[in-house]
């Protein structure tokens, strides 16, 4: 187990960072490039939409697994590897002449990603001294919304400029940027084990992988669509089958993926809590703006982007503010202003009608980047930073995977109380909602960012019950 260094270890932070851009980007360059592919690769929307399944899946279903396997053989074995795929797919994605290929390049671009993601949290914690765990999450943030914000823009250019194959092979020499310094790294010093590595739980790993696909083709009935695996029931009863099989598995074995007991620290399971509520909520409003903004208000895409850049922007300028005030005075005051921040979003959503003027969505955005900027940090540290060291890479998997979950679970909620509640407004029993029913759609939409609020106010309270002590790891696991 690595060591906490006594100073910063700069090219080590710097490789961290180097990993949430790589997969900022990775995550936005694809998906303004859809179109483009299905044309070129001869095939249609619902075909091409496997390559964003794909990567999804990879990324919601492994992280947990891929952090566990770093806290047993080595952080750096894990995320090195994971520069090397990421590198190597994006080379075969941007190689790809079809679709099915590209699905597959894909599904090994997102492994490769998910070993990247369940590590960069904690080399960053690593390569700074102790007590910097805000200002080292701080610049995790900033790093994966500085790839978001850019990720956009920069896919643009390449698809009218280029080639839609360079918005891969753009990817290369950024994974073998990460290859590099991970290597320098390693040369650099290398971290002793002590004793011997505990066993690896392929069986509560495999329950896990099983667990998540299920749950997300619950959540995402497209993804259940294209897998032709639409029966609800049957995905209920296997998802229920799977959850009591792993918890009992877990509970009975020695060296379990994931340790129940972790559960029973307090700054752990309410910053778990608060996550989920949040980024589910926040996933909400990105689900519906869109439509309310091109749809009722009928701005132009081009100027919606823009909007739309009002919340990566404030969440960069904060983040590392929110990190020095974490390692202060302790991640729940921080954290709360975030909350409160993004209620402040949704209260303004409450007010939306069909002539709203354009900065009232444009400062909805900026809040949440706001509340982004000042949560994300010190939530994602208290995560990390309060199970013991020796389970730190389980914790930042798991931060990955709710992230996955809840961007799900906010576009299923989304639908649905949407639908729901413009079906009540427009009198239409079986209605799908429509902008062709402005008052309705905007009515619906209130009622849902009402329901979103109500949610924000029990992550508030998580958030003040998570502690106002500073960050200390916890002891061993085994002795909670």
């Amino acid at each position: 187990m690595s060591s906490v260094t006594a100073r910063t270890d700069r090219l080590l932070l710097a490789n961290a960072i180097m990993g949430q851009f790589l997969t900022g980007v990775a995550t936005r360059i694809f998906s303004i490039s859809l179109p483009t592919l299905a044309s070129a690769l001869n095939t249609d929307i619902l075909a091409i939409s496997w390559a964003v399944i794909a990567y999804q899946l990879a990324g919601i279903s492994l992280s947990v697994v891929f952090g566990r396997l770093g806290d047993i053989h080595g952080r750096h074995v894990i995320y090195g590897l994971g520069f090397g795929i990421m590198t190597a797919s994006s080379l075969l994605c941007g190689l790809a002449s079809s679709a099915t290929q590209l699905i597959l390049f894909r599904f090994i671009q997102g492994l490769g990603a998910a070993m990247i993601s369940s590590a960069t949290r904690v080399l960053a914690m690593e390569a700074m001294p102790e007590g910097s765990e805000g200002r080292a999450n701080g610049y995790m943030t900033m790093g994966f919304h500085s790839g978001l914000l850019i990720g956009p823009p920069l896919g643009g250019f390449v698809l009218d400029l280029l080639d839609w194959r360079w918005i891969f092979f753009l990817l290369v020499p950024m994974g073998l940027t990460g290859v590099i310094l991970t290597i320098l790294r390693a040369k650099g010093g290398r971290t002793t084990s002590t004793g011997r590595a505990p066993s690896i739980d392929y069986l509560g790993a495999a329950l896990l992988i099983v667990l998540t696909v299920t749950l997300t083709l619950l959540l995402d009935r497209r993804s259940a669509a294209t897998a032709g695996a639409e029966r609800t029931g049957v995905l209920a009863l296997l998802f229920g089958a799977t959850v009591l099989g792993f918890l009992a598995h877990e509970r009975r074995s020695v060296n379990p993926v994931v340790n129940l007991s972790l559960f029973k620290i307090r700054m752990f399971t309410f910053s778990i809590v608060s996550l989920l509520l949040i980024a589910t909520t926040t996933s909400v409003l990105g689900f519906l703006m869109p439509f309310y903004i091109q749809d009722v208000l009928h701005f132009a895409p081009s100027f919606m982007g823009l909007i739309f850049l009002a919340a990566p922007v404030f969440t960069i300028g904060l983040a590392t503010v929110s990190g020095q005030l974490t390692d202060r005075i302790g991640p729940r005051a921080p954290a709360s202003i975030g909350v409160l921040a993004t209620m402040g979003a949704f209260a303004i959503g409450l007010f939306l009608s069909m002539d709203s003027h354009w900065i009232l969505p444009t400062i909805m955005l900026g809040l949440v980047g706001v509340g982004s900027g000042f949560f994300n940090t010190p939530n994602q540290a208290a995560i990390i930073g309060s199970v013991p060291r020796e389970y730190r890479g389980f914790a930042t998997g798991m931060v990955q995977t709710i992230f996955g979950i809840s961007a799900l679970l906010g576009i299923s909620l989304g639908g649905v109380l949407l639908t729901l509640a413009f079906r009540y407004y427009s009198g239409l029993a079986d209605a799908t909602p429509s902008a062709e029913y402005p008052g309705a759609f905007v009515a619906a939409m209130n009622v849902t960012y009402l329901a979103c609020l109500v949610l924000m106010i029990v992550a508030l309270l998580a958030s003040f019950m998570r502690g106002g002590t500073k960050i200390e790891a916890a002891s061993s696991a085994g002795t909670l």
